[in-house]
């Protein structure tokens, strides 16, 4: 069978599938526009501003993609109260994605990233965010809500931004609640928790990410794989995908060879989420039964699809089906 018939084969299985995502979710902001002159009043561009539109960012991410592939997620997460709140859970209503797992926390802020963009390219960036650890109760809250969704649950994402949400205490908990329940769970990690992402199916670090948590430099393919098999061994999970930007992927698996994952696009306008549709596709693909290697290129080529895009982007299943 070919990729794309693979692909087609898995991504048909794969929808409906109920995938409940927990981590940081976030509000991204765009501010779309154009430069003619610099200010006189300092050397920076000035913007003529023509548009703005919102996305769901962060774990909201992981969401829309799962959307957009054709899965059924379930947001475990926190807000804050006001405008920005609302508008988070409008943004999600509108893909008729139910927030009843998303939790309003009194004197928190709501994430929100706002990027200014102009002729296609991020003029600049600036957040407005929250990063101090929830208190026990909340995080007792979120706890109890993610085991209780993943009862009915084809596979769970953890998608941490290290925003709060994500701590040892949940991981404990939900994880082999998780196990016991047989579904596949994906990670896209932060140092500072990895010890804690136990027991998983895979995890999805970026090269920076995987050597700190492996302490190897990097160097060449050799410490590139090698840090994978270090991950793999102390995390004692099935498959350490390491994302490589415009060099695709390479997925490190017990008991066989690295398995190189090329990258499937040639021009690249915006990384951002690129992640975030990473572990969406792998989710979905493990929990409709894919191998590791198929997950893995599948979501590869997603990946592909969204950073030939400008801003917060999603892939579609033909859009996947086409990049391979």
């Amino acid at each position: 069978m070919t990729n794309r018939e693979t692909a087609r084969k898995l991504l048909t299985a794969a929808t409906g599938r109920k995938i409940v995502v927990v981590g940081d979710l976030m509000l991204d902001q765009f501010i779309w526009g154009s430069v003619e002159r610099i200010s006189p009043e300092a050397p920076v561009p000035v913007v003529k501003v023509s548009r703005e539109s919102f996305h769901l960012g962060g774990a909201g991410n992981v969401v829309s993609n799962l959307v957009s592939l054709g899965g059924a997620p379930r947001p475990v997460g926190i807000t804050g109260t006001g405008a920005d709140a609302a508008h988070l859970r409008e943004t999600l209503a509108a893909l008729g994605v139910t927030a009843d797992g998303v939790l309003e926390v009194a004197g928190r802020h709501t994430t929100v990233k706002t990027r200014v963009v102009a002729h296609s390219q991020q003029v600049v960036r600036f957040d407005r965010e929250q990063d101090d650890p929830l208190d026990e109760t909340t995080i007792a809250r979120l706890t109890r809500t993610a085991i209780d969704l993943c009862q009915s649950a084809d596979g769970l994402v953890i998608s941490d931004y290290e925003k709060g949400c994500v701590t040892a205490a949940l991981l404990a908990k939900l994880l082999p609640a998780a196990r016991a329940r047989g579904i596949p769970v994906v990670v896209d990690p932060k140092p500072g928790h990895w010890r804690s992402y136990t027991p998983i199916t895979v995890i999805t670090p970026n090269l920076t990410e995987a050597s700190r948590m492996s302490g190897l430099k990097m160097r060449n393919e050799e410490e590139i794989a090698a840090a994978g098999k270090v991950i793999l061994d102390a995390l004692a999970c099935e498959g350490v995908l390491l994302t490589r930007g415009d060099k695709g992927m390479l997925l490190v698996e017990r008991g066989r060879e690295p398995y190189a994952v090329a990258a499937t696009t040639r021009e690249v306008f915006d990384v951002t989420g690129a992640g975030d549709t990473v572990v969406a596709a792998l989710a979905l693909c493990l929990a409709a039964g894919a191998t590791l290697r198929d997950a893995a290129l599948i979501a590869n080529a997603a990946a592909g699809v969204v950073v030939a895009k400008v801003g917060t982007a999603v892939a579609s299943p033909e859009e996947v089906i086409a990049a391979l």
